[in-house]
């Protein structure tokens, strides 16, 4: 087991930030950490990486305990913090040249880390000369550079243009072919193009596990239909794959479809078959971005 998180809380004073937390991340899984701001994500990030400790519960990474053996941890653990701290001062290679003397390791897998994360074309600059794009490889290289067997990305495609987005999505992918990837984001687009899983955590408690290939399996579709005049319920019900009817108010539906399928075309067939007009018509697909909303709404 990459993480194992057992009953874990955390209380800043009276405030409670994390509140009986349980998780389990198996090796060379992406899984994507989602929440509001102020849920608990960077405090469960931080626990997992020794920067704090819980009041409650335990915490374990690569077997080890985060409070017995941080040291341990610290080695088997890349952190790339949300707010990714740079000596932009240094050059690239004399950064990571440092990073590898706080971890005691052969400066040698320095020139193999910078070619990893597609460093080798600006290798030579100064941090202070870099785009942000490549200043988040930098912060990645970094993380990378001892080798850990899990990394824990917090927000690493802030701030990033489409471009920039996609080298690092694909970057993120790669690796996740062999180490653990614990990732940070409010990007729903982002959690869907890399990760496995998704956890969901809301005022500090886990609201959703979930596979994310069973999440897109399983999607929804609802469509807010007003009609001009008024509708049975009994007539809607001949529709294909309707899953559930709700009359908001006199004219107008709001159907729950059970697939993925764009049913408007068939919502407006629907009308004319049966002499009535649509006078406005809304589609929301109840994918990872609705999930997301709906349980953290409160």
């Amino acid at each position: 087991m990459s993480i194992e998180v057992i009953g874990v809380s955390k209380l800043y004073g009276k405030q409670k930030a994390l509140s009986n937390v349980n998780f389990k991340i198996n090796p060379s899984e992406i899984v994507g950490f989602l929440g509001p701001n102020g849920a608990g994500k960077s405090t469960m990030m931080k626990i997992l990486t020794t920067y704090i400790t819980a009041n409650e519960g335990a915490v374990k990474v690569n077997e080890f305990d985060t409070v017995l053996q941080d040291f341990e941890v610290k080695k088997s653990v890349g952190y790339l913090p949300e707010h990714n701290p740079l000596y932009l001062d240094l050059y690239v290679k004399e950064y990571l040249a440092f990073q590898a003397d706080i971890h005691h390791i052969d400066k040698q897998g320095i020139a193999q880390v910078i070619d990893l994360v597609g460093l080798t074309p600006e290798a030579n600059k100064k941090i202070d000369q870099l785009s942000k794009g490549y200043r988040q490889r930098v912060g990645l290289a970094a993380a990378l550079l001892h080798d850990p067997q899990v990394l824990i990305l917090d927000e690493p495609t802030t701030g990033l243009d489409p471009n920039q987005l996609a080298d690092i999505r694909n970057l993120i992918k790669e690796i996740g072919k062999t180490k653990t990837v614990l990732l940070s984001t409010h990007i729903m687009q982002e959690v869907e193009a890399m990760c496995s899983r998704v956890i969901i955590i809301n005022k500090g408690e886990i609201v959703a596990d979930k596979q994310l290939q069973d999440l897109l399996e399983n999607q929804e579709q609802i469509i807010e239909v007003e009609f001009d005049l008024r509708v049975e319920e009994q007539l809607l019900k001949k529709l294909d794959q309707v899953k559930h009817l709700n009359n908001i108010f006199e004219n107008t539906w709001q159907i729950t479809f059970d697939t993925k399928e764009d049913m408007r075309s068939k919502l407006f067939d629907f009308a004319q078959e049966n002499g009535l007009r649509t006078l406005q018509m809304k589609q929301k697909v109840s994918s990872l971005e609705g999930l997301f909303q709906e349980l953290t709404a409160n």
